[in-house]
């Protein structure tokens, strides 16, 4: 019986050992390159895996291919010729195995990411249901990723495509499909989301470590974060000796029939989701080497304690991700919503002073942005209307990345001048016209003199601009308009978007000394 247990152990080890060759010996693409994916048209296309080291791979796409040896770690990489819009395809890899992946498309790819509005899902928005039942567009597919935080770039990624269906569109974050949703009709082409974002997030954690470097007002920050690290592992090396000594003292107690001694209590990690660099780490950087279109952001709500100094935050980071994929690609991202109880005039906020700081993102080139002042929810900083968060970003990709002559944002603030003790404020985008929408009177404009103390204003549209006064600020300075959590505010443009909450004066703000 002995024997036969003997050599039945024998048997399964071998074939755990062959097995395990075998799996070995696979070539193997990264989780990018499977059913249903969407590559990005008109740009050199990189392909990568693993396989044995050594091992020959070729790949084959669209009647090209091109092959290369792995490396001494199992790592291959190819580049394909550009590709026009079209499909399905199917690309096929040889190596001493091979595989071939089906229903391939070419379109434009969107990498999306941010907090919990950019992971919130299309079955927990408004309307959820209709929109599942109608959700049957094969040519638009979600790349949802496996969020990972980690110390160092990581280059392996783990996720799947899911092509939009009523069955799979209701894990598609809503953000991200609502846009694909509205720019795939139009633009005709298929359309690529991946899906990199997560809840309670701050940028922080979104940007790479030499990013966070450059900006000198996180020095201290960093160099207590990494005396964190340090003390963590020298923490482990003592606990793996305690861990010795405790198993010694298990084998003596067990030996000496006495009670067993308490095990040692591991060390706290260090390492979580809001550690600095580390979603840019586990969830960015692996997709560098895959060219996108552009970039979708929604983020923010983590930061509004630091409102004001967002600005180098967020400039640092599309720097940062344009750097990483050697792209200047086209970076859209939404402005923060209203949220809180709602407030008529201007007060103190750092939703409005990270707003401001959104609002100065677009003075870099390539950029645009949503704004969705009038979508959100007093009590919910998830709010459900994602459908027009989503459409609002499509209509700027449409009128910046492709070109279609569009309304494509709300009123933006151009400038101002003193006019007989009033002001009057010049707007761009504002696009056949500006309205007080539901109103004949124009709401959310505030007026402040030398003394900087503001007061509700009146307001009058002339022409395209605004005129803003009141009859307490004989001598006003500034205007501020939509300068709250959640403001009373009614100026849009006559395609129906939004004007974005701005300021005249440059006046030392709530967080202005915040990190």
């Amino acid at each position: 019986m002995g024997k036969c247990r003997y050599f039945a152990g024998l048997i399964v080890s071998l074939a755990v050992l062959f097995f395990s060759s075998l799996s070995l010996a696979e070539v193997r693409p990264a989780s990018l390159f499977s059913d249903h994916a969407v590559l990005q048209r008109d740009a050199k296309l990189p392909v990568w895996g693993t396989a044995s080291p050594g091992e020959k791979v070729t790949v084959t796409f669209c009647g090209r291919s091109a092959s290369t040896l792995a490396d001494t770690d199992g790592n291959w990489a190819v580049m394909l010729p550009p590709q026009k819009p079209g499909g399905p395809f199917e690309m096929t890899i040889t190596g001493t195995s091979t595989i071939t992946i089906k229903d391939i498309l070419v379109g434009d790819v969107w990498f999306c990411s941010g907090q919990s509005n950019m992971a919130w899902v299309v079955a927990n928005s408004q309307n959820a249901q209709q929109e599942i039942a109608s959700a049957s567009n094969d040519r638009i597919r979600q790349f949802q990723t496996s969020i990972a935080s980690a110390e160092q770039p990581l280059k392996k990624i783990q996720g799947i495509w899911l092509v939009c269906a009523p069955n799979t569109v209701g894990r598609f974050s809503a953000t991200a499909y609502f846009f694909a949703k509205n720019l795939q009709v139009e633009i005709g082409v298929p359309i690529g989301i991946i899906n990199s974002s997560a809840g309670g997030t701050r940028i922080e954690v979104w940007m790479s470590r030499p990013a966070l470097e450059k900006i000198p007002e996180l020095k201290p920050t960093l160099n207590a974060y990494d005396a964190q690290c340090d003390a963590y592992k020298k923490a482990v090396s003592e606990y793996n000796e305690k861990l010795k000594v405790w198993q010694q003292e298990c084998e003596n107690a067990k030996a000496a029939g006495t009670a067993l001694p308490e095990k040692p209590a591991a060390p706290r990690p260090v390492l979580n989701a809001n550690s600095y660099a580390a979603l840019y780490n586990g969830v960015v950087a692996p997709f560098v080497q895959f060219p996108i279109r552009g970039v979708l952001w929604y983020q923010g709500e983590s930061n509004a304690g630091s409102g004001y100094f967002y600005r180098k935050l967020f400039s640092g980071l599309i720097t940062d991700w344009r750097s990483a994929w050697k792209q200047d690609f086209p970076f859209l991202f939404v402005q923060l919503p209203n949220i809180s109880a709602p407030f008529d005039g201007s007060q103190e906020s750092g939703w409005a002073e990270l707003r401001e700081s959104q609002l100065m993102a677009l003075k870099i080139p390539k950029t645009a942005m949503a704004v969705t002042i009038d979508i959100g929810e007093a009590n919910n900083i998830h709010p459900s209307n994602k459908q027009d968060v989503g459409k609002r970003l499509a209509l700027a990709a449409l009128g910046t990345v492709y070109y279609r002559r569009i309304p494509y944002s709300g009123p933006i603030y151009a400038g101002m001048s003193s006019e007989k003790g009033k002001i009057r404020i010049k707007f761009n985008h504002v696009d056949g016209g500006l309205v007080a929408k539901d109103s004949s009177t124009l709401k959310g404009f505030a007026i402040a003199g030398a003394d900087r103390k503001f007061v509700i204003a009146q307001a009058r549209i002339e022409n395209d601009t605004v005129l803003v006064w009141s009859d307490e600020i004989p001598s006003p300075v500034a205007v501020r308009y939509a300068w709250a959590n959640n403001p009373i505010c009614n100026l849009y443009n006559k395609a129906g978007l939004p004007a974005s909450p701005f300021r005249t004066d440059d006046w030392p703000v709530s967080t202005i000394n915040s990190r």
